[in-house]
């Protein structure tokens, strides 16, 4: 049985815990009266409002030194990737089963809606084999020289709906990725191959699948709203020799100084799309 004195030497401990939280006779609560609570708040909202109202400063500074329409830097990506649409880089199907065909359709269709002559009619007419330069520092609106899809004739859709998969002829676009300020030197164009020994025939759409230089430069996405990228669009001309195998073809962009030959950047100026086709 616990002695008079272990008793009272428990309650002592248990009193002394209890009044490391909360003293009743000195009103501290942790340690510290209200008043020494209250200035120890009072400092650090002044001194996180005080880290607010910098943070804020430096970036109000910041974004004065930026401008809405063209970046600041633009020295990262000096040339264009090249991008292709249907947007898969293994294109699969059976010629006769509308089914396996369809997504790439759809996808195709759905990306040539703002080509549509309804849409580019409010775009500019401009001149061909020449850059549409349009530098004023005062209008900061471009124009944008349209592109309709017509002008990609047997893969355009209109004249066939299936882009040529139904005949197992299919069509493929491709288009650079938007750079601002890029005005290529020289005329490019897109050149494809097929990586076997029996070359395939293509037909390139528009003529000679030349990127018109009246499409650049571009000047950014809010200066240059209704901008469209030019398009080549590739029709391959399978044979019955070329069904049932995986064709490997590879694109570049030629007849320029835009780079195609960047081993570290797979994408940069050219473009690698596995196709199969069975019957």
């Amino acid at each position: 049985m616990a002695s008079t004195e272990d008793k009272a030497a428990n309650k002592e401990n248990v009193s002394s815990w209890k009044d490391s939280i909360y003293n009743p006779r000195t009103g501290e609560l942790l340690g510290r009266t209200a008043s020494s609570w209250a200035l120890i708040l009072l400092f650090y909202l002044v001194f996180y409002c005080f880290l607010a109202g910098m943070f804020a400063l430096t970036m109000w500074v910041m974004l004065l030194t930026l401008d809405d329409y063209v970046p600041r830097y633009r020295d990262r990506v000096p040339f264009p990737g090249l991008a292709i649409r249907p947007n898969s880089l293994d294109i699969v199907f059976n010629k006769s089963d509308a089914a396996q065909y369809k997504t790439y359709v759809d996808h195709l269709e759905a990306f040539l809606k703002r080509y549509n002559d309804t849409e580019q009619e409010k775009n500019e007419a401009c001149i061909s084999g020449q850059y549409y330069d349009q530098e004023s520092e005062t209008e900061m609106t471009k124009k944008a020289c349209h592109f309709k899809r017509g002008s990609l004739s047997l893969c355009s859709g209109l004249s066939d709906n299936s882009f040529g998969y139904r005949d197992g002829k299919p069509c493929v676009l491709l288009k650079m990725n938007r750079i601002i300020g890029l005005k290529p030197v020289g005329d490019p164009y897109i050149n494809c191959t097929v990586k076997k020994d029996n070359p395939v025939q293509m037909q390139y759409f528009p003529s000679e699948g030349r990127f018109d230089k009246m499409y650049f430069p571009y000047y950014g996405k809010k200066a240059h709203e209704n901008y469209m990228q030019p398009l080549v669009a590739v029709k391959l001309l399978l044979t019955k020799e070329d069904y049932n195998k995986e064709l490997s073809v590879e694109c570049r962009v030629e007849g320029s100084n835009l780079r195609n030959d960047d081993e570290r950047d797979k994408f940069l100026g050219r473009i690698t799309f596995r196709i199969k086709v069975t019957e």
